[in-house]
């Protein structure tokens, strides 16, 4: 999977937009294929046009590392998962909490393109993302 730092660095390259969304599929097409069992009405993100499953596996302790997983129906919002997934994925509960990846959607000159679907699905995702972390805090 190409790392957060890098997707941000490729960005920067990018001037047209249909370069960008080009780039989001190939992202999706990077990120591994989320399990069948993993595919759950539970782990369906709801606000989302799309199909979008995420899973959640925090490992122990008062603030977590918390790994995630996730996937779509859809080819460019499966690569907008694999940028969430890369901006929050491994980090400690804390720092997901904290972190605001519409801020980081922003600078790499995606949100403003975002379908007005794509964008509350993304919110839809990042929320649920914060929210499963939050309650992981101890």
């Amino acid at each position: 999977m190409t790392t957060l730092a890098q997707m941000t660095e490729d960005f920067g390259f990018l001037d047209d937009w249909e370069d960008r969304m080009r780039y989001v599929m190939e992202l999706g097409k990077e990120l591994p294929e989320l399990p069948e069992a993993e595919r759950t009405a539970e782990n369906k993100v709801k606000g989302c046009a799309s199909q979008v499953w995420l899973s959640t596996h925090p490992h122990e302790g008062p603030d977590p590392v918390i790994d995630l997983a996730g996937d779509s129906d859809a080819h460019i919002v499966r690569g907008l998962v694999a940028i969430v997934l890369a901006a929050y994925s491994g980090k400690r509960a804390s720092e997901i909490v904290a972190f605001d990846a519409i801020e980081l959607f922003s600078r790499l000159g995606l949100i403003e393109h975002l379908s007005a679907q794509r964008a509350n699905g993304l919110r839809s995702m990042i929320q649920r993302i914060r929210e499963e972390a939050a309650r992981h805090l101890v």
